[in-house]
């Protein structure tokens, strides 16, 4: 059982989220664009449609983990796992997530998620809008970068979202690529066709989803008003 030092704080692998709240929207957007975005990390995108790959934008509120209170904001690409080309709608069955922004509130959360598992954490100043539609803003720097406002969802039935799911996740710093385990357990999950809308500001981050289409249209919507999750420590993968 691997343990890592953070800020004093001794973390015991698998870190574990005992209660987090996320709201996440899907886009398809279009494939060479995504693909432009993560090709310095050596990655293929899941081109789940002839010339279309899937971007999910997604805000997590950890309430209660191993890593503390925060908010964190994330830009994923759905990519093929290293050495593969599958494409077509079922190839989405196998792909990860290469998290491409990560910023996040707090400092602890951002050393562990850069240091244990390579994530591209960056300090940021999070608004919250919580009443009949739920709402945030995401600045860094002192510059707005990303916001997304979303519509309520009509809730699933706890059969179909209750069971644990194993994704891998991306990350690429330092010229390695690692790939991040996380198991996940979803309840009070809603979800709706569209439901989200993007907002762009001037930050670096905004000009980069700008390149995908953004503000545009979501797939769907979902949100889940409590997420368990426990991460393992990272491998080093090559693409």
């Amino acid at each position: 059982m691997s343990q890592h030092t953070i800020a004093g704080t001794v973390l015991t692998m698998p870190v574990k989220i005992r209660k987090a709240q996320q709201h996440m929207a899907m886009f398809s957007v279009n494939a060479d664009a995504a693909q432009r975005m993560i090709d310095y990390s050596g990655l293929q995108v899941c081109r789940f449609l002839p010339g279309r790959a899937v971007v999910v934008l997604m805000l997590m509120h950890y309430v209660d983990g191993d890593l503390g209170q925060y908010y964190e904001y994330g830009t994923n690409v759905m990519v093929n796992p290293p050495g593969s080309s599958a494409s077509g709608p079922r190839a989405l069955q196998d792909a990860g997530a290469f998290i491409h922004h990560l910023p996040v509130d707090q400092a602890f959360t951002l050393e562990a998620g850069t240091k244990i598992w390579g994530y591209p954490k960056v300090m940021s100043d999070f608004t919250i809008r919580d009443g009949h539609t739920f709402g945030f803003d995401v600045t860094i720097d002192g510059q707005f970068a990303v916001g997304m406002d979303f519509k309520p969802g009509l809730k699933a039935p706890a059969a179909f979202t209750s069971k644990p799911q194993a994704h891998p996740t991306y990350s690429y710093r330092d010229g390695v690529v690692r790939q991040t385990v996380g198991e996940m357990k979803l309840s009070d999950v809603r979800y709706r066709p569209g439901g989200a809308r993007v907002r762009l500001g001037e930050h670096p981050y905004a000009k980069e989803l700008a390149s995908l289409g953004f503000p545009k249209r979501a797939l769907f919507s979902s949100s889940a008003g409590n997420v368990e999750m426990s991460f393992a420590d990272a491998q080093e993968v090559r693409p």
